[in-house]
């Protein structure tokens, strides 16, 4: 690494490289990714979000689907720290969102993993659900300081501790779902990284008097956008879009292969049955989506605490359309990406991406 590359604390946890993979649900960024991520110096993490959907005893009809996601989250974190080794740092993302948000939480903690990286909402309460396991940092997804503030105020008062680091993530160029309100407030330019970095920066600085890592996220691909990055101030970056094409990724093949065929023109945004956009590419089932098709099925799983499907009907159920996704059914599944999914020409390995970026041996 150059001398321009800072190094990444979280908490007591220092990965060998500033980066973090970021987390793709459902299933995505399971524990191979995950694994070798860190296995490789990075932070390697787990999507906890609808990992039940896969194991046997869920399948099976035996258990339900938030004891099947409990039971995974343990179990995937668990071979992700095997695959990554003693040194490796493993973390879990758990969305606000969901209804087993809590229970989630502390399953990956229970599990083993180092950090906790939360968005899709403010984890006013992650303290809490995490008290016995000081050592595992928390790190919330913002996209404005604003929000940011709120956080660490409620941290402070409530339980008495910071937040270990801030990702940062524009939702212009972000993949899944988006830190914006409307479809209007993706590109609001106070929400880019250009603005919303060197802000949080000040906030972080200036007003927590805290030298805690800033991470920035949304639209990171190569070794130039992470320097630009380094370049605002950030302590690390976040990437998901192209780790999710990689052969060490967790999902299917077709998965895959969607990525390496996009273009520009099939990056769409949606409204998701959470309420929040998305950025998803143009198949068969997103088409119909657009056109404001009502969906066949029901309720997967309860899986959102606010859910338009559920309530009325309207937009999708979303977990059976990533679930579909991740076991690459294009005709049917909703496939999740970042504004550069277009850069994804070929699979590529884990090993590859970090040398890229950093100059590591692969």
């Amino acid at each position: 690494m150059g001398n321009g590359t800072p190094v990444l604390k979280l908490g007591k946890h220092r990965p060998r490289y500033p980066l973090i993979q970021g987390g793709m649900g459902v299933g995505i960024s399971g524990f191979r990714l995950a694994g070798t991520v860190a296995k490789l110096g990075a932070v390697g993490t787990i999507a906890s979000v609808g990992l039940g959907h896969s194991m046997p005893h869920y399948l099976s009809g035996g258990t339900n689907y938030f004891e099947a996601n409990e039971s995974a989250i343990r179990d995937f974190v668990r071979k992700a720290k095997e695959i990554a080794g003693p040194e490796g740092i493993v973390a879990v993302n758990c969305m606000v969102a969901l209804t087993d948000y809590d229970t989630e939480v502390r399953a990956a903690v229970e599990g083993g993993a180092n950090v906790i990286i939360s968005g899709a909402g403010l984890p006013l309460r992650l303290p809490e659900y995490t008290k016995d396991f000081p050592d595992v940092a928390l790190v919330p997804i913002v996209s404005s300081a604003k929000a940011a503030s709120l956080i660490a105020r409620r941290w402070e008062k409530y339980y008495g501790r910071s937040p270990d680091g801030f990702v940062v993530e524009t939702p212009a160029t972000a993949g899944g779902h988006l830190g914006a309100a409307t479809m209007e407030q993706v590109y609001d330019q106070a929400l880019s990284l250009e603005e919303a970095l060197p802000n949080m920066l000040r906030f972080v600085t200036d007003e927590m008097q805290s030298d805690i890592p800033v991470i920035a996220a949304g639209g990171i691909w190569d070794r130039a956008d992470m320097e630009r990055m380094f370049e605002l101030g950030a302590k690390g970056i976040q990437i998901g879009t192209r780790f999710g094409c990689t052969v060490e990724g967790d999902a299917h093949d077709r998965f895959k292969q969607a990525y390496i065929d996009a273009k520009e023109e099939d990056v769409v945004l949606i409204n998701s049955p959470a309420g929040l956009p998305g950025r998803a590419i143009k198949n068969p089932f997103v088409a119909r989506c657009l056109e404001g098709e009502k969906m066949d099925g029901s309720c997967f799983a309860n899986c959102l605490t606010h859910c338009r499907y559920r309530k009325t009907g309207e937009t999708f159920c979303i977990a059976r359309a990533l679930i579909d996704a991740f076991n690459g059914k294009w005709e049917s599944g909703l496939f999740f990406c970042g504004s550069n999914v277009v850069k994804a020409h070929k699979m590529e390995t884990v090993s590859e991406i970090i040398s890229e970026l950093f100059g590591a041996e692969k």
